[in-house]
């Protein structure tokens, strides 16, 4: 089972706008210097979390994206599904393992797995980790490096 950088970029992402949400709104240009993320890149990333109500942006001088639910009510398995990621340990029609509607050996295997790791996923909000002190500690450094206007809260 594989996460992709899209799901760990949007991940990253949100997180960054939890942890500022009490500061207005946040630039993507802000959270690509911080974070290192393209800023094209999050440009996509936000149009998808955006469609999927996780997001919503402030056009103007101040403006920038916002969570558009509070911290406690996104879970990080809702922002990787928002951005086209799926949670599947089988992997089978991509190897070819699963043949004519036939399942592999290890199928139910792998889908329990794929399960657990949502389930996991599902049970962690943007609010829970902004609340962790490595997290804290990580975005103010941040924010100090790269001169940031805002501050861990």
């Amino acid at each position: 089972m594989r996460i992709t950088t899209k799901g760990r970029y949007a991940v990253t992402a949100m997180l960054d706008l939890a942890v500022h949400e009490d500061h207005g709104p946040v630039p993507l240009a802000e959270i690509s210097e911080a974070q290192g993320i393209s800023l094209s890149y999050l440009e996509q990333l936000f149009a998808k979390l955006r469609r999927r109500g996780l997001v919503r942006g402030t056009r103007g001088p101040h403006g920038g994206y916002r969570l558009a639910r509070p911290a406690d009510e996104i879970s990080i398995a809702e922002i990787i599904t928002a951005v086209d990621e799926k949670l599947d340990a089988t992997r089978c029609e991509q190897r070819g393992d699963c043949r004519g509607g036939e399942r592999c050996l290890t199928h139910e295997l792998w889908m329990e797995l794929s399960e657990r790791i949502h389930d996991f996923l599902d049970g962690i909000t943007l609010a829970e980790l902004v609340r962790r002190p490595a997290v804290r500690e990580r975005a103010a450094a941040l924010d100090l490096r790269g001169g940031r206007r805002r501050s861990a809260a």
